[in-house]
C-alpha cells in the first residue's frame, strides 16, 4: 500500500455480498471491510470461511451477531448503530439481487427483489459514505414494458435517488473479458462520489488496465483454456473428498500464467483441486454431448433443427470455445458443455472463469433443485452471481485514488 493510501479511511462495507467475490477483490486492493451483509446463508458460509475465519478481512462490530443477515432486519434493527458509523465509512460497496431484470432470467418488474432498491437507498442514506460501488445486469438501465410503451429505467431511478442524498453519480455498463476474466460478462457500474467526479473511476479504470496486466504477468484476454486447462478430467480423477460417489480432478502443469495466479497460495502437495466434482452423466447424456462438441459451433447455442434430430429438449445448449472467452456465465451449469470432454463444467472451473483463485473454498451444495431452487443457494448459484474478484480489484485500486 502506497504512503497515501495508507494514511487515509480504506474502511468499506458489503451490501448484497454474496459469497465474497468484490469483498475478496478489494481485499487485494488494500480495503479493511467492516461488515458483510448478505441474506443467503448458504453464500454467507463461503465469505465467512475465506475472509473471516480464515482471513480477517472484517473488523466485524460487536452489536451486529456473525452471521447472514437481510439489509431490511439491519435497517429495522440497528438503524442507530448505521448512523452512528456517519464519517467512519469510506464505502459502500454492493448491488441488490439481479434476477428481477435480467435479460437472461424471467424479467419481472413485480419481482421482491427489485425492491431491495429502496432498502440500498435507505441505508446509504443512515450511513453516508464517501463513495459508492454498485453493480447490477445490464436489464438494470432497460425499462419494463407496460401497454407497449417503455417505462422508466431502474438505473434512472436509482441515479436520481442517489443524487438526492447529495453524490455525483455516473453508470456505465463494462464488459469484464476486457479486464482479464475469461468471460464476456457485461455489467451495468454505478460509481457516486460527494467529492469530485464519478467519472474519474470509469476513466482511470481504463488508464490503469495495462499496468494491472502487467503488475499480474496477463494477457490483455485471457481464453477458456488459458482459465482451466491444467485441470481437465483426462489428467485424471479420485474419489471426491466432500461427495460420496463422485470422481473430483486433480492438477496437471501450469499452462499459463492465469492459471499460475489463480493456483498462488494452494499447497504444492495438493493435488486434489477444491470443488472441482464432476458430474456423473449417463451414457446416452455423454453421447449427445460429444455430438454437439462435434457439430455446435462454439459460443453458439444449438439449433432447433439440431436440437430436434438429436432429441435435446433443453433451451439452451452451447458448446464453449477453447480459444475464446466464454459467454456470461448463469447459475445453471448445464447450459454449458466443455470444450473437448463430454461434460458441463465443474464449480471450480465456473470459479477460475469468474477469477476465483483456487484457495478460495466454495461451501454448501453443489446443485439443487425443485422447490429448495426458491431457498438454496448451491455453489453454482453463488459463483454464477458473484462480481469477479479480478475486476473487483482493479476497481478497488481507482476507488483508493478517489478518496
Amino acid at each position: 500500500m502506497s504512503e497515501k493510501s495508507s494514511s487515509v479511511n480504506l474502511k468499506y462495507i458489503d451490501v448484497f455480498s454474496g459469497c465474497g467475490g468484490l469483498a475478496l477483490g478489494l481485499h487485494n486492493a488494500g480495503w479493511q471491510g467492516i461488515f458483510a451483509v448478505e441474506k443467503s446463508p448458504d453464500a454467507f458460509s463461503t465469505l465467512k470461511y475465506n475472509l473471516i475465519d480464515r482471513n480477517n478481512n472484517f473488523q466485524w462490530p460487536e452489536w451486529l451477531p456473525k452471521s447472514n443477515h437481510d439489509i431490511n432486519a439491519i435497517i429495522a434493527n440497528y438503524s442507530k448503530e448505521l448512523e452512528s458509523l456517519k464519517g467512519q465509512v469510506s464505502l459502500i460497496a454492493g448491488g441488490p439481487p439481479c434476477q428481477g431484470f435480467s435479460m437472461a432470467g424471467r424479467r419481472r418488474e413485480d419481482d421482491d427483489r427489485n425492491k431491495l432498491i429502496d432498502s440500498y437507498v435507505e441505508f446509504i442514506k443512515l450511513v453516508e459514505p464517501e463513495i459508492l460501488f454498485f453493480e447490477n445486469v445490464k436489464g438494470f438501465t432497460i425499462g419494463f414494458k407496460k401497454d407497449n410503451k417503455r417505462g422508466e429505467a431502474y438505473s434512472v431511478y436509482v441515479v436520481k435517488k442517489l443524487e438526492e442524498l447529495g453524490y455525483d453519480v455516473k453508470g456505465q455498463i463494462i464488459d469484464f473479458s476486457e479486464y482479464g476474466v475469461p468471460q464476456k460478462r457485461q455489467r451495468y457500474i454505478l460509481v457516486g462520489t460527494k467529492k469530485g467526479k464519478a467519472d474519474f473511476f470509469f476513466e482511470t479504470i481504463v488508464k490503469n488496465r495495462a499496468m494491472f496486466f502487467k503488475s499480474k504477468k496477463l494477457n490483455d484476454k485471457t481464453s477458456l483454456s488459458d482459465a482451466i486447462s491444467d485441470i481437465l478430467q483426462s489428467n485424471g480423477s479420485v474419489i471426491s473428498p466432500d461427495t460420496k460417489n463422485f470422481k473430483a480432478g486433480i492438477y496437471s502443469e501450469v499452462k499459463s500464467n492465469y492459471q499460475k495466479l489463480m493456483r498462488k497460495g494452494v499447497k504444492s502437495s495438493d493435488a486434489v483441486v477444491d470443488s472441482h466434482r464432476f458430474a456423473n452423466h449417463k451414457e446416452d447424456i455423454v453421447e449427445r454431448f460429444n455430438y454437439v462438441i462435434k457439430h455446435g459451433k462454439p459460443n453458439k447455442s444449438f439449433s432447433d433443427e439440431l436440437k430436434k434430430i438429436y432429441g435435446l429438449k433443453k433451451h439452451t445448449v452451447v458448446p464453449l470455445c477453447e480459444k475464446s472467452c466464454t459467454p456470461t456465465l448463469t447459475t445453471h451449469p448445464d447450459d454449458y458443455i466443455h470444450y473437448s470432454e463430454p461434460r458441463i463444467l465443474t464449480v471450480r472451473e465456473y470459479a477460475r472463469i469468474q477469477s476465483f483463485p483456487d484457495s478460495y473454498e466454495f461451501k454448501g451444495k453443489y446443485t439443487t433443485g425443485g422447490l429448495r431452487r426458491r431457498v438454496d443457494v448451491p455453489r453454482y448459484t453463488q459463483i454464477g452471481n458473484a462480481i469477479p474478484p479480478l475486476f473487483g480489484e482493479q476497481a478497488g485500486l481507482v476507488l483508493k485514488e478517489m478518496i
